[in-house]
């Protein structure tokens, strides 16, 4: 019992569920626009997206532990380089033009954790782009927007119309809703001077502008051209069920609701899209 919980506390600290969910948001992209399973890009955004996660998650701390770091961050290190790894080999297989993204959302993943503008830019000693005033769920929001939408298409030589924006300011609206409760849950431990919009607002208005994002999110899904029923109401569940979740968040929460629970919501979309599309 102890082993297992162990594993999964790696599972989780790893970067590997985070990851997961990437990969999730890259396949339905594909499916919605009938692109066939695409192991580069989905291989490349998996192993990226934990390369990313775990440097900036743990930079800080390697820097200043490194000659003592705990059992566990080691053998994450060590992951995350074998990690770092098969991220190169994935990128050699993807198409020249899409490298050129990619290479755009690795500086913006290095700023985020890097310092690298003076001290009046920011809030704290970190210098880098996650301690700039409420700026972290809208860069977020952005990244994974970029990265789950545009380089499965790109990667795959497909017109970027109308309805590939629409699906981009979609999956931003959908990131920004789903970060919600992990702001909610660390309204203690976040310093008052990163703004987060629960510290603006409060825990209520957090949860109706959650609510207001996903409304809108479901409902941009009529200007697309072609819109397929099935895929529609799987995107109304996957709608329904986050703001669930949304609304039963709290500031005390689990260990696991936000890390597992929420950010396994879309694993859960992919399911319903394999098992029924």
């Amino acid at each position: 019992m102890r082993f297992m919980k162990q594993l999964f506390n790696f599972y989780i600290n790893s970067s590997i569920h985070v990851a997961l969910s990437v990969f999730s948001l890259s396949w339905i992209t594909l499916l919605e626009f009938n692109i066939s399973y695409d192991e580069n890009i989905l291989y490349f955004n998996f192993y990226a997206t934990i390369t990313g996660y775990n440097f900036v998650k743990y930079f800080g701390i390697a820097k200043f532990h490194h000659r003592r770091l705990a059992a566990w961050l080691k053998s994450i290190q060590i992951f995350s380089l074998a990690c770092f790894v098969l991220m190169l080999y994935y990128v050699f297989q993807l198409e020249q033009r899409t490298l050129v993204y990619v290479l755009g959302f690795g500086l913006v993943t290095f700023l985020y954790a890097i310092p690298f503008l003076p001290k009046r830019f920011f809030l704290d000693s970190q210098h880098n782009l996650r301690s700039i005033s409420g700026l972290k769920i809208y860069l977020i929001g952005l990244i994974w927007s970029g990265v789950t939408v545009f380089l499965p298409l790109i990667n795959n030589d497909f017109v970027l119309d109308a309805n590939v924006l629409i699906t981009s300011i979609q999956r931003f609206l959908f990131i920004m809703a789903l970060m919600l409760p992990f702001e909610i849950r660390d309204l203690q431990y976040d310093s008052v001077k990163l703004s987060t919009i629960p510290q603006r607002i409060g825990i209520a208005k957090t949860k109706l502008i959650g609510v207001l994002l996903l409304l809108v999110f479901t409902f941009v899904q009529f200007l697309k051209k072609e819109m397929g029923l099935i895929y529609s109401i799987i995107l109304f569940t996957t709608t329904l069920v986050t703001i669930l979740l949304l609304l039963v968040s709290k500031k005390e929460q689990t260990k696991y609701y936000s890390s597992f629970i929420v950010e396994g919501v879309p694993i859960l979309w992919l399911i319903l899209m394999l098992f029924f599309i």
